[in-house]
């Protein structure tokens, strides 16, 4: 397995394309995306816990309750989310994209992103979706990144090769996610791709249990938003035999997404809006994985813990602080913590209790760009790892005016 160029179009018969169609103000970003299959593909998707729903997930969860589709389209700037007609609006860009393509509007997936409770109006993609449709390209991959980034800084996305039954076979993915990302299903808009032939019940089941170990680990502020979707599409332009069974195929297969969605959720989380560093908590020696997991989610929520990492400050009682109200199973007396990064590691808690270590040196490990904070609890064999990023003031700053 080795990593790729090309994103959602990494893999065979796949275009995308972005473009700016008026939905935001900026006339020099991209506000539109979209990728598209040459032949129909198996579809699968997981969605938001949060009750309150953008529209475009209601209305991509029916496109493909059949278990396939050809198109994702996506608009950034907008988040088509309490508005009385935001269904009408979200079937009305589905069905103007058919028209346009020639293909029945079930098979698109719709996703929005943006401001909540913003009213939408359909003339920019009336404007858009002939431009957006035109520019489609094997190398537009990268447009269509940028199409649905909204505080993003940077472009998110990722594409592998691999090797299923005898046949090369390639998954690329993107994503947009900064703000408004806890673990609770999703957490960001990703959308991923793959030549892989895979049934549609077999490509739920890769999909849901892969995020219950990556995109469910992510957190940048505790607030889970209404828009969460992943979606992935596999087209069977790669040639391999149909994966239909739990076998060595599907095994391999999981391994190729897993190794996009972990990178995906490392950029995520190192883009946390205002961040400066990437958190990354190893947790090892639980009794349990649901153990393993509840602790490490809740070190890398906690906000004094965020702070601390931002202030480059070792604060490991901070760590402490956050495993002993977790609510797992655990015996603090047991607990061993570590900091590292590419500057070194150093131990500062062991069995619960704090040990003599070098302040300077602490500095220096957490002033890196990618922080490990390494928590054993000495109790079992299960482990786990969640992602997340400091807490800076530039935070504050972009989220007290982000709608005016």
């Amino acid at each position: 397995m080795k990593i790729i160029d090309g994103g959602v179009c990494a893999a065979k018969g796949f275009l995308a394309n972005g473009i700016h169609c008026g939905i935001r103000k900026n006339k020099t970003k991209r506000d539109i995306a979209l990728i598209y299959s040459e032949t129909r593909a198996s579809a699968a998707a997981v969605y938001t816990k949060n009750l309150v729903k953008g529209a475009p997930l209601s209305v991509t969860k029916n496109h493909i309750a059949d278990g396939y589709a050809r198109a994702v389209i996506c608009n950034s700037g907008n988040a088509n989310t309490c508005n009385a007609d935001g269904i009408e609006i979200a079937e009305k860009t589905a069905q103007l994209l058919a028209k346009e393509m020639k293909i029945d509007a079930s098979d698109v997936v719709v996703a929005s992103t943006g401001v909540i409770g913003l009213p939408m109006s359909i003339e920019p993609f009336e404007m858009g979706i002939p431009a957006l449709v035109a520019g489609l390209s094997r190398d537009g991959g990268h447009a269509a990144t940028e199409g649905i980034m909204t505080t993003d800084t940077r472009p998110k996305e990722i594409a592998v090769e691999f090797t299923v039954g005898g046949k090369v076979c390639r998954i690329g993915g993107i994503a947009k996610g900064s703000g408004m990302i806890h673990p609770n299903m999703a957490t960001m808009l990703v959308f991923i791709t793959t030549d892989v032939a895979i049934c549609p019940t077999l490509l739920q089941k890769a999909l849901s249990g892969d995020i219950e170990n990556t995109f469910n680990m992510v957190s940048v502020d505790g607030d889970t938003s209404t828009n969460d979707m992943v979606c992935i599409l596999a087209n069977g332009a790669a040639g391999n035999a149909e994966i239909t069974e739990n076998g060595e195929d599907f095994k391999t297969f999981m391994t190729a997404l897993n190794t996009v969605t972990v990178d995906l959720c490392r950029k995520i989380a190192g883009d946390g809006e205002g961040a400066t560093k990437l958190l990354e908590c190893k947790v090892t020696g639980a009794k349990e994985l649901s153990v393993a997991k509840t602790v490490a989610r809740s070190v890398i929520c906690s906000s004094l813990v965020k702070a601390a990492m931002f202030g480059a400050d070792a604060n490991w009682g901070r760590v402490l602080c956050a495993i002993g109200y977790a609510g797992a199973d655990v015996d603090i007396n047991k607990v061993d913590v570590d900091f590292a990064s590419v500057g070194g590691r150093i131990a500062v808690c062991r069995s619960g209790s704090g040990v003599e270590f070098s302040e300077e040196l602490a500095k220096q490990i957490l002033l890196k760009e990618e922080i490990e904070i390494l928590v054993s609890l000495n109790d079992g064999d299960a482990t786990a790892t969640a992602w997340g990023c400091d807490l800076t003031y530039d935070y504050v700053k972009i989220n007290g005016d982000y709608r005016t």
